[in-house]
């Protein structure tokens, strides 16, 4: 009996971490991340400006397995006018860090 009540406590345990660690990225922090990055100078998340919308961004690659990595790549790397604009540039390490970029990815594919 105490053993089966230590293993639902830990596991309930091991869940809220989880929970914790893979919380989503909240609007407030994605924009501070997105400021930092220089994101908001081209795209704003229901205008299209000189980048698309992200909402644009989520809807194309909606449903898309690698929406996520996809999108990593091209926030990094720099991308080629995918969207009738002008090309994206790269977004270095230096200015925003690859976990940050996953967040704002995933951030962006929830719009």
């Amino acid at each position: 009996m105490k053993i089966k009540i230590a293993a639902v406590g830990i596991a309930g345990l091991l869940t809220l971490a989880t929970t914790g660690a893979n919380a989503a990225l909240d609007d407030a922090k994605a924009q501070e991340l997105l400021k930092k990055g220089g994101c908001t100078s081209c795209h704003s998340i229901d205008k299209k400006g000189m980048g698309p919308a992200f909402k644009d961004v989520a809807a194309k690659r909606k449903g898309a397995g690698d929406a996520v990595s996809a999108l990593e790549k091209v926030i990094r790397s720099g991308g080629k006018g995918s969207y009738g604009s002008m090309p994206m540039p790269a977004i270095p390490a230096a200015k925003i860090s690859d976990a940050d970029v996953h967040d704002v990815a995933e951030w962006i594919l929830t719009k």
